[in-house]
């Protein structure tokens, strides 16, 4: 990672690894253009000159630069007083303290750990948020591709959710881009053929017996006549231009994947999703990419059938091959998170969190994909991170204060939260063993 201490926060990061072609995604500081590098702060308080351009380099990035200017392919050990000053700029303070306690249970020197961390308790949080680098161009920007009319594949997995369907398909009869079509996977039980004929949309149905997300994507992707392949889910609103914005974002930044921003019913979209930015996920329910990118890197894989992350995995993938994803905040859509059918049938919460007081913790996909991926250590420190404050119930997940009670709850049951990880761990293992299950389109 461009700072070591990242390791500690997000260590199953996308950015913490490099490219298949041994480079990061982080753009080095003198080749970035001159109207980039005004808009960027220089820090003075860092100790050395190399933890300087460092930063300014994750400044670029996290401010929204998507560019090809050339990039970091090592990174130079920094002093551990700019690492802690790193952290406490861009993290909430209470991750520095985590950092320092990590630290010294493994073996790391007392005096220069804490000495560190204590001169930079008064380092400010970067208002960087406030000021993401502007696409001026974007208003204006007349699409050759939207003037081409590709016809894109608009692909629906659900299961047992008509109620959230209805509204879903509603909002896709009201697009202002027409060459579209849209094809249902259709897993629900008892299964309702004749709830399509309400809508007045181009439908592929396919009626698979089955309950498989990922073979119900993967069947799609396959079935789907367009060049480019719009993913969306059973249980989320639309806005009439979501078609039009991702085909827009393709086609402005020559972009292979446009990954769409999600947020929460009743709320707004995220501060740090609210402008263009190299994407640092891929989420399934809001995405557009060119079908050529599954003849490239393979279909979704099969691994995390009934269970979670398969999209996060595909997404890092793409991202290891080269293939230039951009987040798209025009093409935003609403998450209703359907209490009922889905992933949630197939029993969980969320990656994290076991309907079953003895069913694993984390879903063994997820250490299937961060084991494959990160390594032990990384996946032990994503566990670190991630388990404490998921005891906590998933309708309480975004209190912070209530995540610090679970982080106390979980010294408490740690006997038990050992199992769950233990039975997780060995039948990620066992994934692994078998290998992955990506077939090509």
């Amino acid at each position: 990672m461009i700072f070591n201490f990242l390791t500690y926060l997000q260590p199953t990061h996308y950015f913490a690894l490099k490219k298949q072609d041994g480079i990061s995604v982080f753009p080095i500081v003198e080749e970035l253009p001159n109207e980039i590098y005004s808009q960027l702060k220089k820090d003075s308080n860092f100790k050395s000159t190399l933890a300087q351009q460092y930063d300014l380099s994750w400044q670029a990035i996290q401010k929204g630069y998507i560019g090809d200017c050339k990039t970091y392919s090592e990174f130079e050990k920094l002093p551990a007083e700019d690492e802690y000053r790193f952290i406490r700029k861009y993290f909430n303070k209470v991750w520095a303290s985590y950092i320092l306690i990590i630290r010294l249970f493994s073996f790391k020197n007392p005096i220069k750990e804490i000495s560190a961390w204590y001169k930079t308790r008064n380092t400010k949080r970067s208002d960087y948020l406030d000021t993401p680098l502007p696409y001026p161009q974007w208003g204006k920007f007349e699409s050759k591709l939207i003037a081409e009319n590709p016809k894109v594949s608009v692909v629906i997995p659900t299961l047992n959710r008509y109620e959230y369907l209805k509204d879903v398909l509603k909002d896709f009869e009201k697009q202002d881009y027409k060459n579209f079509e849209v094809i249902v996977v259709d897993q629900s039980e008892p299964f309702q053929k004749e709830f399509y004929n309400d809508f007045k949309l181009d439908f592929h149905l396919i009626h698979q017996e089955e309950k498989a997300l990922w073979l119900a994507r993967n069947t799609a992707v396959k079935n789907a006549k367009g060049t480019l392949i719009a993913l969306s889910e059973d249980d989320v609103r639309v806005q009439p231009n979501w078609i039009r914005n991702h085909i827009k974002g393709l086609d402005f930044f020559n972009a292979h994947i446009s990954a769409g921003v999600f947020y929460p019913e009743g709320s707004s979209i995220p501060k740090e999703r609210s402008f263009f930015s190299v994407a640092s996920q891929f989420a399934t329910g809001n995405a557009m990419l060119y079908k050529d990118v599954f003849k490239q890197i393979g279909l979704f894989d099969r691994q995390f059938e009934k269970q979670r992350m398969g999209d996060g995995e595909f997404g890092l993938r793409a991202y290891l091959n080269g293939i230039k994803s951009i987040s798209t905040p025009y093409a935003s859509c609403i998450d209703v998170k359907a209490p009922v059918g889905g992933l949630r049938q197939m029993g969980s919460w969320d990656a994290f969190r076991p309907k079953k007081w003895f069913s694993p913790r984390p879903i063994p996909s997820v250490l299937y994909l961060f084991r494959k991926y990160y390594g032990t250590k990384r996946s032990i420190l994503g566990l670190l991170k991630t388990i404490p404050v998921s005891i906590m119930p998933y309708r309480l997940k975004r209190n912070k204060k209530l995540k610090i009670v679970g982080a106390f709850v979980s010294i408490v049951v740690f006997p038990l939260i050992m199992i769950q990880v233990f039975i997780s761990w060995k039948k990620a293992s066992d994934k692994l063993k078998q290998g992955a299950l990506i077939e090509k389109l």
